[in-house]
């Protein structure tokens, strides 16, 4: 049967762009279409974890993406005072980069955090799926689509000439967004609210270095009357380009209609955000976005594959929007590429719902209850039953009396309670997944948590995590991560200079797709010492690690011999594969997997 293409990938941003991305690395055909002229217009999404950048730095861009991103140092604090240029009443270690949460930060990945805005994020996404041969559309929007055993034929709509025609593929991809039609035609099961409260977002361009510069932070919220409608119950700053392109935001009231988006309105909002008469703002755009509270519960149903924002809806408290969205398309782009080349049976593509759901379920709950946890701190900055509340209770949080020590005893508390919003480490990295493409170890406890699940990572080897990261040194005697000899689109058998069994095992099944990686070789040594202490595994024992970086299977102790090491890996590979057996996959050879993309963002 004829297919125009592989994979039809519709929507062009973080998910539909990385999924197509992992897809061209693997030499797989896929077109993209995308309703717009181009493709992000404003900057949503900014805030870039450790998790997403590593899917980056696996996808060969990091270099690309730390060119155009603020960087870490510059993300700092997180301010609150009476104005840009006002009083501050509270400053805030944020996103990794205090003192006390840095070397957690250090310690669990060769990649740092960044901010990246989505107009200059999605263009290096989609470039560099261009490159490697993805095709494209714009200005094409999705009609229809009917599927049967053997693909998806969807009707497109190009916008420009209203000619309707059909792409005929072996799977589809919904990438279309929060109002994703093809999440409506698949019926997908969604549960939770939409547009449960409103905020307005400018864009406007301004210098304030003079306010910013020595107190470098990419989130600055004012406590202020005119800005304390709402769960937050403040304005925010937010800069977009330090410091001369920055967002204003605040809460409107849903059940009164539209805001007042006039100039002189939005303008004088500005104003009072940033405190000093003396600037005009040069406003750019002024748009009205509407908070989510939603996610499907399943994500796919036969060839057609939904992620991003179609299918986890929710405000960008927290940060997380962009970073799932990337590691959607991460996820799902590997698989789609096996059941393509014939390395991978049904069961795997049915994983990607499996394993994603749960995760975008956690962070639609986490940053909707993000927003609610602004509510103590609020509480300390208002005096119910004032003829001007906020005035009164920033009064208060300053008076030296008992009612102002027992406030400030209070922040304390608050800002406690906002460290898994701005410090979440665990919230980004510890993901586990529990499906038909991860074999877990035979009677395994559950795992136990050292630490506050939510705040801290936990690297582990157990079935389902990812890899964690340590640092080897490589035949030239640069440092290497772990997340560097695995992932490239390939399984990986990570084993020590005792499990020689393992390797052979792995030249005798010659698989396109499966490599050895034996840590002491001269081009893994573990001279650091750090990864023996995180393997959880003996030296002649192995992990099977996926093209995601997510260990699949681990043999603790080793095996007796060769024979038995290729017995117990073809057995783990046909489960996590859906094959019937290796015999079946064709030997057609898979490029090598390009180097890693440059030095860490920081080391």
């Amino acid at each position: 049967m004829a297919y125009e293409t592989d994979v039809l990938i519709i929507g062009a941003g973080p998910t539909g762009s990385t999924t197509a991305l992992a897809l061209a690395n693997s030499g797989v055909r896929c077109h993209i279409v995308s309703r717009g002229n181009w493709m992000a217009d404003s900057p949503r999404a900014h805030i870039t974890n450790q998790r997403a950048n590593e899917v980056f730095r696996d996808l060969g861009i990091s270099e690309d993406v730390a060119r155009y991103a603020s960087p870490w140092e510059l993300m700092g604090d997180t301010t609150f005072s009476t104005s840009l240029a006002g009083p501050e009443l509270i400053r805030m270690r944020t996103w990794g980069t205090g003192d006390d949460r840095r070397g957690d930060y250090l310690r669990a990945s060769p990649c740092g955090m960044v901010d990246i805005i989505q107009p200059l994020l999605e263009p290096i996404l989609f470039q560099k799926a261009a490159e490697k041969g993805a095709t494209f559309a714009f200005n094409t929007e999705y009609v229809s689509h009917v599927q049967d055993a053997d693909g998806v034929t969807a009707v497109l709509r190009d916008r420009l000439d209203k000619r309707e025609y059909p792409v005929r593929a072996r799977y589809m991809v919904g990438a279309d967004g929060a109002r994703s039609s093809v999440v409506e035609h698949l019926d997908l099961p969604i549960e939770g609210r939409m547009a449960r409260a409103g905020t307005v977002y400018t864009i406007f361009n301004a210098d304030l270095s003079r306010y910013s510069q020595h107190r470098p932070s990419i989130l600055n919220w004012i406590v202020t009357p005119d800005a304390s409608f709402g769960e937050i119950g403040m304005g925010l700053l937010r800069a977009i380009r330090p410091w001369t392109q920055w967002i204003a935001g605040w809460g409107f009231d849903i059940n009164k209609g539209e805001p007042d988006l006039s100039e002189h309105n939005v303008r004088e909002k500005i104003k009072i955000l940033i405190g000093d008469p003396a600037i005009e703002p040069d406003i750019v755009r002024t748009s009205v976005w509407y908070i989510n509270q939603a996610y499907a519960t399943q994500y796919s149903k036969g060839r057609v594959f939904c992620g991003g924002d179609a299918v986890h809806r929710h405000p960008p408290s927290s940060g997380l929007g962009n970073n799932t969205c990337v590691q959607d398309g991460h996820n799902l782009g590997w698989k789609l590429a096996y059941a393509v080349k014939g390395w991978a049976g049904p069961k795997l593509l049915e994983s990607f719902s499996q394993e994603r759901s749960p995760v975008g379920k956690q962070v639609v709950q986490r940053a909707n209850q993000s927003r609610l946890d602004y509510a103590p701190l609020n509480a300390c900055f208002r005096v119910q039953g004032a003829e001007n509340p906020v005035a009164a209770g920033i009064a208060r949080f300053r008076d030296p009396g008992p009612e102002g020590v027992a406030v400030r005893k209070a922040v304390q508390t608050a800002l406690d309670l906002k460290q898994t919003e701005f410090n979440a480490q665990g919230v980004e990295m510890n993901q586990r997944y529990q499906s038909a493409a991860v074999i877990a170890d035979e009677g395994a406890e559950p795992e136990v948590w050292r630490r506050d699940r939510d705040l801290h990572h936990q690297p582990t080897t157990r079935p389902g995590a990812k890899i964690p990261h340590a640092w080897l040194v490589g035949s030239d005697g640069r440092r290497i991560s772990t997340l560097d000899v695995t992932g490239k689109g390939l399984f990986t058998v990570v084993t020590g200079l005792a499990g020689t069994a393992w390797s052979e095992a792995v030249r005798r099944l010659d698989l396109p797709f499966l490599r050895p990686v034996v840590t002491g070789s001269p081009d893994a040594q573990d001279l650091y010492w750090e990864w023996q202490r995180l393997r959880e595994i003996e030296e002649a024992g192995a992990l099977l690690v996926r093209p995601d970086g997510v260990v699949a299977w681990r043999d603790r102790e080793g095996a007796a011999d060769v024979g038995e090491a290729e017995e117990r890996l073809s057995a783990a590979l046909c489960a996590v594969l859906d094959l019937p057996n290796l015999a079946t996959v064709p030997r057609e050879k898979q490029a090598e997997p390009s180097k890693p993309s440059g030095a860490p963002l920081f080391a």
